[in-house]
């Protein structure tokens, strides 16, 4: 706290006064994000896999941010399926849940059920605590690249984006990016759209997801998630866009699990 709030605050005593309030979110907001304009690791999308290997990440002592562009994160996991907010999860992603602390109902064999207001609360406090900082409201608009790989991440803010302002965008640096944009692949389309077809899949290009089937797309997206182009890596969803597996539909457990090797794998490079 800055001297002239707690000055402010020591003459008011017990009253709350609105320019003290909007100073400390100025102030303190500002500090967080000049601090995290240089990070380990930029994640990008705070849907289920992000904020796993946010999560595995920070614990394992790295800086990460997460940038997610809506104001709440947990993308398509708070209406579970159809909006009845259930969330399934298969035998082998369990161990994170029970990790985290999520209650799991056993509802048939093989087959899990969470709460999913429950579920997306704890991924979301887990990674916060963990150390995680997450910037929400914030679009990633472009890349930096130097040198034939990806330096860090240009942002800014959701609302400019959407209301089609021409307003310039300011820059993260960061040492690996991932992206977690689920089924847009946002970030691999950048790099498609601005450097060319350089992925690393059969063609260089995003080969989009195919359809629904829930059994190859949990096996897919966690084989899928992998580095893409240099210092760049993919999880969740849009693993499975970038490398044309399946849609895995209102089954939860192959994202859990893709966020959870894409920070292994990150953690064995850096």
């Amino acid at each position: 706290m800055t001297k002239s709030i707690r000055k402010a605050l020591g003459k008011r005593n017990q009253t709350l006064d609105d320019v003290v309030i909007s100073r400390v979110i100025v102030q303190e907001y500002t500090r967080e994000l000049l601090e995290y304009l240089e990070s380990d690791v930029a994640i990008v999308g705070g849907g289920p896999a992000g904020m796993v290997a946010a999560y595995r990440l920070a614990r394992a002592g790295k800086k990460v941010v997460l940038f997610e562009r809506r104001l709440s994160l947990g993308g398509g996991m708070w209406g579970g399926g159809m909006m009845f907010n259930k969330c399934v999860f298969q035998e082998s992603s369990k161990p994170i849940l029970d990790e985290l602390g999520v209650r799991v109902a056993k509802v048939h064999e093989g087959y899990y059920v969470t709460d999913s207001i429950e579920t997306v609360s704890v991924l979301c406090a887990s990674a916060v605590k963990a150390g995680a900082r997450v910037f929400n409201c914030m679009s990633v608009e472009d890349l930096m690249v130097r040198g034939g790989r990806v330096t860090g991440v240009v942002l800014n803010w959701s609302p400019v984006m959407a209301a089609q302002l021409h307003v310039d965008p300011l820059s993260a640096r960061a040492g690996v990016v991932v992206d977690a944009t689920g089924h847009a692949a946002e970030i691999a389309r950048i790099v498609v759209r601005k450097i060319g077809k350089k992925l690393r899949t059969r063609t260089g290009d995003l080969l989009g997801e195919e359809p629904m089937w829930a059994e190859a797309g949990e096996k897919a997206i966690v084989e899928h998630t992998k580095e893409i182009y240099p210092s760049l890596y993919v999880a969740g969803m849009a693993a499975n866009a970038v490398f044309g597996g399946p849609r895995m539909g209102p089954i939860f457990g192959g994202m859990l699990l893709s966020g959870q090797k894409v920070a292994r794998l990150i953690e064995a490079i850096a």
